[in-house]
């Protein structure tokens, strides 16, 4: 995939980074595909949106709780060890998915792919950091942004097409078949230590993964247990006690996992902030769009997977496009900043949605945002471990990818429970009248509030993409009518969430082209070490100004 004549790249450096990059699609496959899948999955397992949630919101969580602590472990132990371990482990994972009963059982495997995924990724980063240097590490990074790209461009719609044709689970014996092909590719790659490495910080990674964990219960639970509900303020509250002893744990440690230090660096600090904008206006479209598409828009699985290709679809090209520029002089703050403009403009464009929107209604505004994030893509995790020497790879790659994995996490969580509660608001009064008519229709069922059309249990549902359910409940005659209700309401939520997530990207623009246009001149940054390697343009983060 890289060119080997490179003076800065190892012996065979194109097999070798096309076995990197083979391991390292399978995380974003995992993001992307799963949401496409979830419909079909809380069909088959009798699922409600809650549990359904945690199929995705498992997988970041531990995936972010556990990136600082895999990237010590591998600074520590060796950081092809740990990446082997990551996709072996993923496998296994992927393996239990598949044949899940009962939804528990795949929530636990997701959470366990998730931490696969953070030793994937750290490992993944700090050995390219490692093996490549100067223009040739500014490529192999290039070629991971393409490899995250096409596992995002092809997960919705290889999951689609597979849960059409073949079911759910075999999406997750893909998973596993790739990191079988991965396994094999491993003798190619090198290993490498950080002889200084201390020793793995677990009272840090503890308390880090329990405030995360329950900041995203809370998040989860609000519609249904209430924002001011006892269980929600206290999950809130032990989230603040659990962050307080994190922060006084990592400040009293003479070697911290989470190098708060890290953060006086503008340029990490944007690098972050521009990661928790994507999360937003990118990774909270993977998982919202199918079960639209699919409940309101009236699609099947295989073809939301394909509609889904035109935001995914971009993210595979442009991050090639993103090197180019840099190549020819446009600064990164510039490719920045344009680039969550497009995502907010296409966010702000797709509140268009009503039910029965086809594709090519959707065609513009999801091919900006995906052009939009292809371009971000490109740039991310080159320019975070660029801030750090390449002996501390493992740490900067782990604080960054801990950031945007739990920005992630707490994005999906909080953009469906304000879809629910959204959609709860717009359904909520139009019950009135379908309350009656279920109670007396006899359908069997006990109407109301009482397992019939609560507001609550219908916004679920509707959420989820399944308006059907609620359908059944109320006579025949009348069901064309009430899905048409549904799916009004359904957009109008989505579109109010859409309204969130473009306000969210066009002030992150704003801010981040104001963070990248100081550049700190009290000496040189921990980058600059390798600078001299690197031609005219090919640092990502030194092009900040």
């Amino acid at each position: 995939m890289a060119a080997p004549a490179l003076p800065e790249a190892p012996p065979r450096a194109g097999l070798t980074l096309f076995a990197l990059c083979l391991a390292v699609l399978i995380v974003p496959l995992g993001l992307s595909g799963a949401p496409v899948a979830l419909p079909a999955i809380g069909r088959d397992l009798d699922a409600g949106v809650v549990p359904l949630q945690w199929v995705v919101n498992a997988y970041n969580v531990t995936a972010a709780s556990f990136m600082m602590a895999a990237g010590s472990i591998a600074d520590r132990v060796g950081r092809r060890r740990v990446f082997a371990f990551g996709v072996a482990l993923y496998g296994g994972c992927s393996l239990l998915a598949a044949a899940a009963t009962h939804i528990v059982v795949l929530d636990v495997a997701r959470a366990f792919a998730g931490l696969a995924a953070a030793a994937i990724m750290t490992a993944g980063v700090s050995v390219i950091a490692n093996t490549f240097s100067g223009a040739a590490r500014t490529r192999a990074f290039a070629f991971v942004g393409v490899t995250i790209g096409a596992g995002l461009a092809i997960g919705p719609t290889t999951t689609g097409l597979i849960v059409s044709g073949l079911g759910w689970r075999y999406v997750f014996l893909l998973q596993a078949a790739i990191t079988l092909a991965a396994l094999l590719g491993f003798r190619l790659v090198r290993e490498s230590r950080d002889p200084d490495a201390g020793p793995v910080d677990w009272p840090g990674t503890l308390t880090f993964t329990l405030a995360l964990f329950l900041f995203t219960l809370a998040v989860i639970e609000g519609p249904q247990w209430g924002w001011s509900s006892a269980g929600v303020l206290g999950l809130l509250a032990g989230c603040a006690a659990l962050l307080t002893a994190f922060v006084l744990v990592e400040r009293r440690r003479p070697a911290p996992m989470f190098d708060l230090s890290l953060f006086a660096e503008p340029r990490f600090v944007a690098v972050n902030l521009l990661a928790t904008a994507v999360s937003f206006g990118f990774v909270g479209l993977l998982v919202l769009l199918p079960s639209y598409l699919v409940g309101a828009g009236g699609l099947t699985d295989g073809r939301a997977g394909l509609t889904m290709l035109l935001l995914t679809a971009p993210v595979l090209v442009f991050p090639l496009v993103a090197e180019r520029l840099l190549q020819a002089g446009v600064t990164l703050r510039a490719i920045i900043s344009g680039s969550l403009l497009l995502v907010a403009a296409g966010c702000g464009w797709l509140t268009v949605v009503h039910p029965g929107t086809g594709p090519l209604a959707l065609a513009g505004p999801l091919l900006l945002v995906g052009g939009g994030i292809g371009l971000i893509y490109g740039l991310m995790d080159g320019a975070a471990v660029s801030t750090v020497p390449p002996a501390k790879a493992g740490m900067a790659s782990g604080m960054f990818n801990t950031i945007r994995l739990a920005s992630e996490a707490v994005a999906v969580a909080g953009m469906v429970a304000a879809l629910v509660s959204l959609v709860r608001d717009r359904v909520a009064d139009g019950l009135d009248a379908y309350r009656p008519a279920a109670d007396g229709a006899g359908t069997g069922t006990a109407g109301g509030d009482a397992g019939g059309l609560e507001a609550g249990a219908v916004a679920d549902s509707v959420a989820s993409g399944n308006l059907d359910g609620p359908a059944a409940l109320v006579p025949a005659e009348a069901r064309q009518r009430f899905v048409e209700f549904l799916g009004e309401g359904y957009s109008a939520a989505l579109a109010g969430v859409l309204w969130g997530a473009c306000a969210i990207c066009a002030v992150s623009a704003v801010v981040l082209y104001g963070i990248l246009a100081e550049r700190r001149d009290d000496g040189p940054s921990p980058a600059d070490d390798d600078a001299g390697k690197r031609p005219a343009g090919a640092d990502p983060v030194g092009s900040a100004s």
